[in-house]
C-alpha cells in the first residue's frame, strides 16, 4: 500500500512538473489513483474486462458459422494453436471487407474476410503468428493498462479485489478504442515481427510469407499507412523497413523466396 499512495503522491508531482498548475487538486490525485488501479490489475483481470468488451463486438459483429468456407480455412490454418503463455486462444471470422485481424489479451483472434480474401494461407498465417506475437509478449496486456492509467472511462474498475465488475458502455468503449486503435511501439512491432516469422518456421513454412504479406499491405494501403490497413500496420517501424528486416533475415537463414 504504501509503494501504491507513493506511486499517485510522485504521480502528482509529474504532472505538476509538466506544466499542469492549474489543474483542480482534486482530479490531479483521481489520475494518480487511476495509475495506481492500472498498476495493481491482475492478469486474470485485465483479461477478463478485455473478453467482455469482445463478447460485446462478437455480439454487434457478423460472426461467420463453423459451416462456412471461411471459417474451415481458418480452422484449418490454425490447428494446433490451443493457446500461448497458459492464454487459450480462440479464433472466430468476421465477415467484413475491411483488411484488418486482432488479438487481444483474452486470447481472441479476430480475423476479417477482408485479409483473407487478400492473402495466400502462408502469407495469412504470417499475420496471425504476428498479431499472436502481441499476446505472447505480453504487448497486449501493457496496452490495455495503458488505457486504464489515461482514460477516466475506467473509472471504478476494482483493481483491489478479485471481484470481476460488469463494465459500462463507456468503459467498453474506451477498452475498444485501446485495441482496435492499437499502436505499438517500433520495438514491439519488430518483436511480434519476429515472433510471426518464428511462428512459420516451427509451422514448416517459408518465412517470405511475411515479407509477401507486407508487400500485399503496402500496395493495399497504397504505399502509405493509412487507409483499409492502417489498424494492424502501424507505422512503427515504417513499411518498407519492415520488408528489408525480414527479407535479410530470411536471406542470412537461407530460404529461396517462391515464386508468385
Amino acid at each position: 500500500m504504501k509503494r501504491i499512495l507513493s506511486f499517485i503522491v510522485t504521480t502528482g508531482l509529474l504532472l505538476v512538473s509538466c506544466g499542469t498548475l492549474n489543474l483542480d487538486p482534486a482530479r490531479l490525485m483521481q489520475s494518480g489513483i487511476y495509475a495506481a488501479q492500472a498498476l495493481t490489475l491482475t492478469d486474470a483481470q485485465v483479461q477478463a474486462y478485455v473478453h467482455q468488451y469482445v463478447t460485446q463486438l462478437d455480439a454487434q459483429s457478423t460472426v461467420l458459422p463453423e459451416s462456412n468456407a471461411y471459417t474451415k480455412r481458418l480452422r484449418k490454418l490454425t490447428a494446433g494453436l490451443d493457446g500461448v503463455n497458459e492464454v487459450p486462444l480462440n479464433f472466430k471470422v468476421y465477415k467484413e471487407n475491411e483488411v484488418n485481424a486482432f488479438a487481444c489479451a483474452d486470447g481472441s483472434v479476430r480475423v476479417y474476410t477482408g485479409i483473407m480474401d487478400a492473402m495466400t494461407d502462408n502469407e495469412l498465417l504470417g499475420v496471425i503468428g504476428h498479431e499472436i506475437g502481441h499476446v505472447a509478449l505480453n504487448h497486449t496486456r501493457r496496452q490495455m493498462r495503458n488505457a486504464i492509467l489515461t482514460s477516466a472511462a475506467m473509472e471504478g474498475l476494482a483493481s483491489t479485489s478479485s471481484t470481476i465488475a460488469a463494465l459500462t458502455d463507456s468503459q467498453l468503449g474506451a477498452i475498444g478504442s485501446a485495441i482496435l486503435d492499437a499502436k505499438f511501439s517500433r520495438d514491439q512491432e519488430s518483436e511480434a515481427d519476429d515472433y510471426g516469422y518464428n511462428f512459420l518456421v516451427k509451422a514448416g513454412k517459408n518465412p517470405w510469407a511475411m515479407v509477401m504479406s507486407f508487400e500485399k499491405l503496402q500496395a493495399l494501403s497504397g504505399g502509405g499507412q493509412a487507409g483499409p490497413v492502417s489498424n494492424i500496420f502501424s507505422s512503427h517501424p515504417d513499411t518498407a523497413t519492415r520488408i528489408k528486416r525480414m527479407t535479410e533475415r530470411c536471406n542470412t537463414d537461407g530460404y529461396k523466396r517462391p515464386a508468385k
